[in-house]
């Protein structure tokens, strides 16, 4: 996926990274809106949801999507999540996230997107955020319709 964006950058990216818990998911649950999305977005980048699996049922709400799902405990996944964002190639990625334990996954990524749904947002996002969005659904349709991020972005 390439998004040339006037007065600003080039960026051309593959790998897209996804927290699960406030993000893809509200209580837990990936609605089926997002789940569209996942799908479609799944034959234009590789998909990778991160969580610590607050709820427990992260492997059975990602089953049948094009995701690869990698789960961490519970202490430290601030790093893990950009120690694993950083090994794939940061500037090859995008990453969405509300939590705290975004921030330093999307600090690093080459294209970023804080997401406040349902669950809120953590405020600092901001600060490490390209784009902030309303919903996830919001967030993805920026990648289905690439001149939106071009809109948000150019200089």
């Amino acid at each position: 996926m390439k998004f040339i964006i006037p007065e600003y950058r080039t960026l051309e990216v593959d790998t897209l990274f996804l927290d699960f818990n406030g993000t893809i998911a509200v209580d837990g649950i990936i609605p089926e809106g997002v789940r569209q999305r996942l799908a479609a977005l799944g034959g234009m980048l590789q998909v990778y949801v991160l969580t610590a699996d607050t709820n427990g049922n992260a492997k059975e709400q990602c089953e049948g999507l094009p995701v690869v799902l990698q789960t961490f405990p519970t202490g430290g996944v601030r790093e893990y999540k950009k120690e694993l964002l950083k090994s794939m190639g940061a500037k090859r990625c995008i990453a969405i996230g509300n939590g705290r334990n975004d921030e330093l996954m999307l600090k690093e990524a080459a294209l970023s997107i804080a997401v406040m749904d349902r669950e809120g947002m953590y405020g600092k996002l901001f600060k490490e955020a390209d784009l902030c969005v309303r919903s996830m659904q919001d967030a993805l349709d920026l990648l289905l319709y690439p001149n939106r991020v071009v809109a948000g972005l150019r200089g």
